[in-house]
């Protein structure tokens, strides 16, 4: 009797199969829906998806459990759908989301010996559940919900959480880096304070736009308008005060007087009772941000003691100010043994290329998707140490940036970066900067050569005198 079987897709998950031709039909060894197909449709085993496989040499095709007792978690706002499966029995049970739920849910599992529980990464619904299950010391992990989406039309909570635990208990999840709480706490206090600082910016643009729209110019003269002489100007058109040079003068400090013409006109504007105490409120919010943004850098600078010694090794690196090496610090921590390689994390951080390989050809790949508030912190620090004139980064960023582009010269730069920091935090090792020359050193005769010939093609000899322009 010949034996043979297939892996195929039903929906978004794999129906595995082993089939007999005597009976011209197929026998399940996993699956949710039982089939007859008949035995002509299948000559050989194919595998769709990512499944693993054992037993092949005994005719059936048997996923490898890993779990004997999982529980597959369906995280909400307002409620929790979990799906207890031991030796492939199922128990459903529906909890609330308040502490005292949760911790009725952590007591369930445990009394059922629950070896591992998966969920989604639902929005920040899976932070009260994660931090429980860490405390109790109930094992859990958090997964990408991306990577296990069932087919719209067939997708309820119960069957989500049925589809996670049973991908859970055969090992077809892969877990998403979860940092202790620590850092977990130094990521929302460093997330919270880049907040104020956005928020302080974009009222700072508001300011700008009701000072144009009263046809008041100071932004155009002045390089900061919330500077010590243009906060005076501005108290000044707050209280709908008539200016003359030598009140102005007074009031500006002594490098802007000699613009003193321009600032007299950029203050001929016209303003209503109601603009000026818009001014007032915006300027009394900013005052308000900026002392919240001091209280949280003195917050950060107290929590971060420990970490005072990779913040001064990163610091060292053209374009990276202490202000970018908190974020990094508090984004990836100071142990990187938690990433296998430099490629690991610049795939996790989203610095990395996809992979777009098709009849054995690579296409173009993106980047990928990651952490979005370090690839945004090293993609402004690749900005900064582009104008570094001496440095290996500013090299490489206008070698690539004339042939690719800036912006893909910005990410180049920036996943330098940070696989220079892995280095530098794994083997406790300064920074080498490898000089604005590094790419001068390969090839030189071919290089010399090539300039050359570009010469020759401009006209240039060296037996002709060049004439000044």
């Amino acid at each position: 009797m010949s034996i043979s079987g297939i892996i195929i897709m039903h929906g978004t998950r794999p129906r595995f199969f082993a089939a007999t031709s005597a009976q011209n039909k197929l026998v399940f060894a996993l699956s949710l829906e039982p089939q007859i197909v008949p035995m002509r449709t299948y000559s050989k085993i194919t595998a769709i998806g990512r499944a693993r496989r054992d037993n092949y040499c005994t005719g059936e095709m048997v996923m490898q459990v890993v779990w004997r007792c999982c529980c597959g978690i369906d995280v909400h706002k307002k409620s929790i759908t979990a799906c207890l499966n031991t030796d492939g029995k199922r128990e459903i049970r529906e909890f609330g989301t308040t502490t005292r739920d949760i911790k009725t849910l952590a007591s369930w599992l445990s009394e059922s010996g629950c070896e591992m529980i998966a969920m989604e990464s639902t929005g920040v619904y899976w932070k009260p559940l994660y931090n429980l299950f860490e405390i109790m010391g109930i094992e859990a992990i958090v997964v990408n919900a991306s990577h296990m989406k069932a087919l719209p039309g067939r997708k309820t909570d119960v069957k989500d959480a049925e589809w996670i635990a049973d991908l859970l208990r055969h090992g077809l999840l892969m877990a998403s880096y979860i940092p202790d709480r620590e850092q977990r706490e130094l990521r929302e206090i460093a997330r919270y304070r880049k907040s104020l600082v956005e928020e302080r910016a974009r009222e700072l643009n508001r300011l700008q736009k009701v000072l144009q729209g009263a046809n008041i110019k100071l932004d155009s003269v002045v390089s900061d308008i919330l500077g010590k002489s243009s906060r005076k100007l501005l108290n000044g058109i707050i209280a709908d005060k008539e200016f003359n040079a030598d009140e102005v003068s007074d009031m500006i400090h002594g490098s802007m007087r000699k613009n003193l013409d321009k600032i007299m006109l950029s203050l001929e504007g016209i303003t209503t009772s109601l603009q000026r105490r818009l001014i007032a409120s915006i300027i009394d919010h900013i005052d308000d941000m900026t002392r919240r943004i001091s209280d949280m850098d003195n917050l950060i600078k107290d929590y971060m003691t420990q970490y005072e010694e990779a913040i001064a090794a990163i610091d060292e690196m053209p374009g990276i100010a202490r202000r970018s090496a908190e974020i990094i610090i508090a984004e990836i921590g100071k142990d990187m043994n938690r990433f296998p390689t430099a490629a690991h994390l610049c795939s996790w951080a989203g610095l990395a290329p996809g992979n777009n390989k098709s009849a054995g050809k690579r296409k173009h790949g993106k980047t990928t998707k990651g952490n979005k508030a370090l690839k945004t912190v090293l993609t402004q620090c690749a900005k900064a140490a582009r104008n570094c004139k001496d440095s290996y980064f500013s090299a490489q960023y206008h070698r690539i940036a004339a042939r690719r582009g800036k912006n893909r010269a910005t990410t180049a730069v920036a996943h330098s970066m940070l696989i220079a920091i892995y280095h530098v935090l794994k083997n406790g090792v300064p920074f080498n900067d490898l000089g604005q020359d590094y790419y001068d050193n390969f090839n030189k005769e071919y290089k010399i050569k090539s300039y050359l010939k570009r010469l020759a093609a401009l006209g240039y000899s060296p037996d002709v005198e060049l004439i000044p322009a």
